[in-house]
């Protein structure tokens, strides 16, 4: 199109590929077809990249300290930010909330905001720091797209794929990572050192944290996984005509789940692809507080909380929207009737007037326009599809160019550290993708939607692609 020579590069990050990447595509896709030029793929390598990029907008996922340096960098290159938190839907109470997930110093450099439903706005508002008049616009979010029933058909084949392969089977999602991470850094505390230990310091996720929280969250998840632990093998016990599949959270260390697998006949490991396709093709979901049940419930899908470590803090004040939505059971005893109840077709999915009247709380947009739509409506009555942000003054600019830079050259050799590092922790978290394959997964959007036929793709660089008409 004329217009994309001054139009925003619509620059979107990803950071999760199995949580992220198909929504993330849809929103590239309609953005692109209503003139935007998009780049978007993996986040460390998008960062690496922003010294390059025209100048545009930057979709963020997060507000936190944590990447104050990143905003700081797009901003002396030009780029506006644009954010939503990704962690909206099931967050702690909001003086943590707060804490742990907003900063007073990222947030200023933030122009405008997108807001999951009328919850996540009510919440927003109450930050002491929000600088006046942000602007929240109430959209919903892509990956809220990706439950509609209209775009539910785009996992049909893998649906049936993940049903010849396990036949009848039972999803456990776990969402340990805070006290089971991938790599030590990303858990709740980084291990304690020497032969004198201190307290062990608060790693990524505790940030923000206070200390008596972030122990009672530990004490509390450790509790659950040893409850999981037994579980997982006496479901197999209990129900001998299913498989038992186990999908660790994304930033989780798999190996006490293969170890658990290891020492039976029907249970598998599989963190692999978009959860959605696996709720679909299951019998039910077992979880604990875990945004997959949401999910389900949206999906139709039978859920249940399993709870038998209750703790109501965590487990209704923290962790309670995916847990109301669900069935809860209380002991294995409650576990096994529930599903025996589901198997038989006697319980269905998780349903009322009350859980319906929570989800329209905090879910926007699941029906009429997308969610992908209204966003791309703000960004262009916003003029980012007409013009670029203005450029900033040429010293302004060297700095951040300098800075990105830099930044990149230092995080690229962080990341190959030796051990345990960040860039096997990429790898898992964002294996390596093709143009085609991209392709393919557009051409699936475009059958079910009836458009998007002249999207095009490009490799930008590693990792990232540039998404265009």
């Amino acid at each position: 199109m004329n217009n994309q020579a001054s139009a925003s590069t619509l620059i979107i990050p990803v950071e999760s590929q199995v949580r992220e990447l198909d929504a993330k595509l849809l929103l590239s896709c309609v953005a692109a077809e209503r003139g935007f030029p998009v780049i978007m793929g993996s986040r460390a390598y998008t960062h690496f990249q922003v010294a390059s990029i025209p100048r545009g907008v930057y979709l963020a996922k997060s507000m936190r300290s944590l990447s104050n340096a990143m905003f700081t960098i797009l901003r002396q290159l030009g780029h506006e930010i644009v954010a939503w938190e990704e962690e909206a839907l099931v967050h702690p109470p909001a003086d943590t909330y707060f804490t742990q997930r907003l900063s007073p110093v990222t947030i200023r450099q933030v122009a405008q905001m997108f807001a999951w439903g009328q919850e996540n706005a009510d919440l927003i508002r109450q930050y002491p720091a929000l600088p006046e008049n942000m602007p929240i616009h109430i959209t919903g979010n892509p990956r809220g797209d990706m439950l509609r029933p209209e775009i539910r058909p785009y996992f049909a084949s893998e649906v049936e794929k993940l049903r010849d392969r396990y036949g009848d089977f039972l999803l456990i999602n776990t969402n340990f990572s805070g006290v089971n991470p991938f790599i030590p850094n990303i858990g709740l505390f980084l291990p304690a050192k020497g032969l004198w230990k201190k307290r062990a310091r608060l790693g990524q996720p505790g940030m923000g944290m206070s200390r008596e929280f972030a122990e009672g969250l530990r004490n509390h998840k450790l509790a659950v996984l040893a409850d999981f632990k037994q579980m997982i093998p006496a479901l197999e016990h209990a129900f001998p005509s299913l498989r038992i599949v186990v999908r660790p959270h994304p930033s989780e260390s798999l190996q006490i789940y293969h170890e658990i697998a290891a020492q039976c006949q029907r249970v598998v490991v599989d963190n692999q692809g978009n959860v959605i396709p696996r709720l679909l093709a299951a019998k039910a979901l077992v979880h604990n507080g875990c945004t997959t049940g949401l999910e389900a419930y949206m999906l139709r899908v039978p859920a249940i909380s399993y709870l038998a470590s209750l703790n109501t803090y965590y487990d209704y004040d923290f962790q309670g929207l995916p847990t109301r939505l669900s069935h809860q059971c209380f002991d294995f005893q409650a576990l096994m009737d529930t599903l025996s109840g589901i198997l038989a077709g006697e319980l269905g999915a998780a349903a009322g007037r009350e859980r319906q009247e929570l989800i329209d709380y905090y879910l926007a947009a699941q029906n009429g326009p997308l969610a992908c739509e209204r966003m791309v409506d703000v960004l262009e009555a916003s003029g980012y599809r007409n013009q670029q942000p203005p450029a900033r003054p040429l010293g302004t600019y060297l700095q951040g160019w300098l800075s990105a830079r830099l930044k990149a050259l230092l995080t690229d050799l962080y990341m190959r550290r030796p051990g345990p590092n960040r860039l096997a922790y990429h790898s898992h978290r964002f294996p390596a993708l093709t143009v085609a394959e991209i392709e393919s997964r557009i051409a699936r959007f475009g059958e079910l939607l009836h458009r998007f036929d002249k999207v095009k793709v490009a490799l930008h660089s590693k990792h990232v692609f540039r998404i265009s008409v």
